[in-house]
């Protein structure tokens, strides 16, 4: 599936947010409605609930480099490890929105929310606290990461 299907928007960060709330990222899909529907369905054909699916992104160079590193936000299915969907962003834009819903946690584990359109109409909305962050070698940056209290990586 291609990544310039993709559109990605978020709210609820910085100027944004007006106090706190749960971040979302919208991500609208303008491809072929069955190839995502396959991605985001389970054996079983059903759509998979947000305790399947696992939220990341991976860095393609180092954060010291001073430019706005690039990397790919990625969707996987939990059980399979299959990739449901991958896109383009820049640490830039994914890094503030992480630190956005540590903000909103109140004192609880941070949440955010996703949901994923096709041309629009919502598919599926998952609700979330965990969101790893990995350097281009595929080390786990567990200062940029979201990760609930009490979990072991």
């Amino acid at each position: 599936m291609r990544r310039d299907y993709f559109d990605l928007t978020v709210e609820g960060v910085g100027d944004d947010a007006d106090g706190p709330t749960t971040p979302l990222v919208r991500i609208d899909f303008h491809g072929p409605e069955g190839l995502l529907r396959d991605r985001l369905s389970g054996a079983d054909g059903d759509l998979l609930e947000g305790e399947s699916v696992d939220v990341a992104f991976r860095l393609q160079q180092p954060l010291s480099d001073g430019a706005n590193a690039e990397g790919v936000v990625g969707v996987t299915n939990r059980y399979t490890g299959d990739f449901v969907l991958e896109l383009n962003e820049t640490a830039d834009d994914v890094l503030p929105f992480i630190r956005a819903a540590r903000e909103s946690a109140d004192g609880d584990d941070a949440r955010f929310r996703i949901e994923i359109d096709i041309e629009g109409e919502r598919l599926v909305t998952y609700d979330q606290d965990t969101f790893l962050v990995y350097d281009r070698d595929g080390n786990l940056l567990r200062s940029e990461s979201l990760i609930p209290s009490g979990v072991e990586l």
